[in-house]
């Protein structure tokens, strides 16, 4: 009897021979918009934070409260991106994020109250629980493997320049006064209706398409990017690797699956435990409590930042597929871990220049940039069978959002109970547990497919 992909695949000689690196590239930096999207509203509060608290006379625990709302709307969102994305498919549910981020952009910049504020910061959070897990899922999906790694880690990057962007708009609307916060939220409405409005322009997922049944316009889409005959021979392996799975969840906790899922729920946690949060949300805080600087000194050094971020993720892109992934999160890791200790002995002088407390941020913010920022969502982006991916990294993400929320929640609590170098160096030893587990652990999976990497753990 023939097979269905017999009666519908077209002959090969009417398949396209060339696949389109262009098409690949615009189509996930339309993908990471959701990612830029991510990066500028987690960032944004770092500078708007001195603002809001003389806005609304913030104390330190209503701080906390200011900057975790939202990463509690991250955590539902992407509780539930997975099994809406399995079923109604990558596109819909992107698009959706597009919406949810234009919603809470605007709801942030119009709040006359705190817990006006914390809920539309709550909607942005549910559109970054969802770009969070759903951008690089769809580069994933769509990309070939010589080149996935770089595409997913676009993602990354386009988190840091979203990130960049808005320490640069914070620095720049600082000088209209105390009520300049409302205008950098209310900015990230613009680039939410170009994602809106690239998203309906971008094709489905082939390999979510596949799972639909829908072989033809799968196959189009995979000849787009890698060419007919290579289209072909994907086609079938990811029809082959999508008839072996059962779909259920309980599945990646079972013999074969359990490992991987482990690993990325760990790499999610780790990732953020380490401290990350603590700069992104909190430098501009930290500098003006611990070193006297002024709010606009605070603002420019987190320019500073978030260009040396941009630059290490660029670095990242470059090497992320000559490297491999295991040995950039072990340097990552390594090198968090001492420039976090120099942070640490730097707050415990109280001589210390401020240039050596900004030198020790730099480098924990390149190290994580390099390595452990884009690694690790290339990495959980990679360990999945087709049918279980969106649910299995909803998890990973679920745990990383969760762990983001309990970093953000507690730092300046940590830092009133422990001192600021006792914390930092907390964060140190978790680098280093961080160091073993990779290097005890973690698979390379540089140069594989993604139905060879389930083969592996099969």
């Amino acid at each position: 009897m023939p097979t269905r992909s017999k009666t519908i695949i077209p002959e090969a000689k009417d398949r396209v021979q060339e696949g389109n690196t262009l098409f690949v590239y615009l189509v996930s930096t339309v993908a990471a918009v959701g990612g830029f999207l991510f990066g500028f509203d987690t960032a944004v509060i770092n500078g708007a934070l001195p603002f809001l608290r003389e806005s609304f006379q913030l104390t330190d625990v209503q701080i906390e409260i200011a900057a975790s709302s939202l990463l509690l709307g991250c955590v539902i969102g992407v509780s539930g991106a997975g099994t809406l994305s399995d079923r109604y498919g990558r596109k819909r549910i992107l698009f959706t994020a597009a919406a949810l981020f234009f919603l809470s952009a605007i709801g942030a910049a119009i709040p006359s109250n705190l817990p006006q504020f914390t809920a539309a910061r709550f909607i942005g959070g549910l559109a970054i629980g969802v770009a969070s897990m759903l951008s690089p899922l769809y580069i994933a999906e769509i990309a070939p493997a010589g080149i996935r790694g770089r595409l997913v880690s676009l993602n990354q990057m386009a988190i840091v320049t979203g990130i960049t962007c808005s320490y640069f708009v914070s620095w720049l609307l600082s000088d209209l006064g105390v009520s300049s916060w409302r205008w950098m939220f209310g900015v990230a409405g613009v680039p939410s209706l170009l994602f809106a409005l690239g998203v309906l322009l971008m094709p489905e997922s082939p390999r979510w398409l596949v799972k639909q049944g829908e072989y033809e316009p799968a196959e189009k889409i995979l000849a787009r990017v890698s060419g007919g005959q290579q289209a072909h021979r994907e086609l079938e392996e990811i029809r082959e690797a999508v008839a072996q799975e059962q779909g259920s969840v309980s599945q990646l906790f079972q013999a074969g699956l359990r490992k991987p899922m482990l690993i990325a729920v760990a790499l999610a946690i780790l990732q953020q435990v380490t401290g990350i949060n603590t700069i992104l949300y909190y430098s501009s805080i930290i500098l003006t409590r611990n070193q006297a600087s002024s709010a606009g000194e605070a603002l420019r050094a987190n320019v500073v930042v978030g260009l040396i971020s941009l630059v290490a993720t660029l670095i990242a892109l470059w090497i992320i597929d000559k490297v491999g992934r295991k040995p950039l999160l072990l340097a990552a890791s390594g090198g968090m871990g001492l420039s976090l200790v120099g942070l640490g002995i730097g707050f415990h002088q109280p001589s210390s220049p401020q240039g050596l407390i900004l030198l020790m941020i730099f480098s924990y913010v390149s190290f994580f940039s390099v390595g452990m920022g884009p690694a690790v969502w290339v990495v959980i982006s990679e360990l999945f069978p087709t049918r279980l991916r969106g649910r299995a990294m909803a998890i990973a993400t679920i745990f990383l959002w969760t762990a983001c929320l309990v970093v953000t929640l507690t730092f300046l609590s940590l830092m009133n109970a422990l001192t600021p170098s006792g914390t930092f160096w907390l964060y140190a030893f978790i680098c280093l547990l961080t160091f073993l587990f990779i290097w005890r652990t973690l698979p390379e999976t540089k140069g594989k497919t993604l139905e060879e990497i389930e083969r592996w753990w099969r």
